[in-house]
């Protein structure tokens, strides 16, 4: 098996010294480092860092890495979020009726290719119960009404505490996110949606879309913010389309690109790759 490793994400202010003063801390204490990527921001003076490093023969126990890090921390005017690979994710999976974001996520999770926990999944309908019943899945209904939007989102996120939860993620969920959830899972809920916003708004974007003979459809994945659908971009791609596509084939499609960009978001999520910041993202490779 392989042995356990730490990851450090790390923000600050730019200046000279940041990657010897980082790596002089896991030399010191014997660590070899697996991994180390980083990015600077010219623009905005700012500096991120991921970096790994192998738990076996590093002298710091793993509940003491913090504290043991934290001056160098405070010398960098650091913002930093320390990982272990060993630790599992706990996602909760958001949905209302479209499946196929659902059962690429459940496949990703059965097969192993994601080492992450399901402990639930919320929907305000009933539709996909048959679904998360197949895998053995508890799925709690909430339905939404203007009158009662506040209540059942303050019961959600009472469950999502329970099931300690870490990472939300909206597999064509078909309800606008309170501020409350939001606040308490900043930067830890993922969405995706096609990408014809704001061109295509409406119940049947695909239908428009066609109506106008579009060239690409595409699907961008994002952190969740109270704007709406306008949260740091994680992901996007898209597929080149033609006049000879109707639009069930557009749709087709265009759920099969909604597949892949959210995947890529999760994985990116949950392998500690991403950092968010002004409304945007660093994702490392």
């Amino acid at each position: 098996m392989k042995s356990p490793s730490a990851i450090l994400l790390i923000s600050c202010p730019d200046r000279r010294g940041i990657v010897a003063a980082v790596t002089k801390f896991i030399l010191d204490h014997d660590g070899n480092i697996i991994d180390l990527e980083q990015y600077v921001d010219s623009a905005a003076n700012a500096f991120f860092m991921r970096l790994e490093w192998s738990l076996d023969g590093f002298r710091v126990p793993r509940e003491k890495i913090a504290e043991a890090f934290a001056p160098t921390g405070r010398e960098f005017d650091m913002t930093s979020a320390l990982f272990f690979s060993d630790v599992r994710s706990r996602m909760a999976v958001f949905v209302t009726r479209e499946s196929h974001c659902l059962f690429d996520i459940l496949g990703r999770v059965e097969s192993r290719e994601w080492d992450v926990e399901i402990p639930l999944i919320i929907s305000n309908r009933e539709d996909l119960r048959p679904a998360a019943e197949r895998f053995g899945i508890p799925f709690h209904v909430f339905p939404k009404t203007a009158e009662n939007k506040a209540r059942q989102e303050k019961c959600e996120i009472e469950l999502l505490a329970k099931h300690r939860v870490d990472l939300v993620v909206l597999a064509r969920y078909m309800q606008i996110v309170g501020g409350d959830l939001v606040a308490q899972y900043l930067n830890r809920i993922i969405n995706i949606h096609h990408s014809f916003l704001p061109a295509f708004a409406g119940a049947k974007p695909y239908h428009a879309a066609y109506e106008r003979g579009v060239k690409i459809i595409g699907a961008t994945s994002h952190y969740v913010t109270e704007d709406l659908d306008e949260g740091p971009i994680i992901e996007q791609d898209i597929v080149r389309v033609s006049h000879r596509e109707s639009v069930e084939e557009l749709i087709r499609r265009g759920k099969d690109v909604e597949k892949i960009v959210l995947a890529r978001a999760v994985a990116a999520h949950i392998e500690h790759r991403v950092l968010a910041y002004r409304n945007r993202t660093v994702v490392f490779a």
